[in-house]
């Protein structure tokens, strides 16, 4: 358990115009790559990341458009490539009108309830 950190993000697109990633999967990554044990857990409207496939090109702003889009799916699917777990909460996901299908292979659905639990497991929990 010791040194384990995860990183709660209840938030989705902060940032994203403007960036071709999100802040805190882009640091998170960024830790992973130095060593440290960073984990994810999407809740709210977050769990909105895990989503396979979606697409934000053709955003303009000011008439100026956004080029380099974020691939939130495939950022998240990274994270687990590179040994991350990554979890969903499900009653969120469900909250959504999202199925599990619709969700990046390998993300760990965690129901509410256990929420506390799961905290437990991890030194540190960073919520953003």
């Amino acid at each position: 358990m010791q040194g384990k950190i995860l990183q709660v993000i209840d938030q989705a697109y902060r940032c994203t115009a403007e960036e071709q990633d999100d802040p805190v999967l882009w640091i998170t990554a960024a830790m992973r790559g130095a060593g440290a044990n960073l984990h994810v857990l999407l809740r709210g409207n977050g769990v909105c990341y895990a989503t396979v496939g979606q697409d934000a090109g053709g955003v303009e702003i000011g008439g100026r458009p956004q080029t380099q889009p974020p691939r939130i799916d495939r950022d998240v699917a990274k994270l687990i490539e590179g040994g991350a777990t990554v979890f969903v909460v499900e009653d969120d996901v469900a909250e959504r009108g999202l199925e599990r299908t619709d969700l990046v292979a390998g993300v760990q659905p965690v129901p509410r309830a256990r929420l506390a639990g799961l905290y437990e497991e991890f030194a540190q929990v960073w919520h953003w």
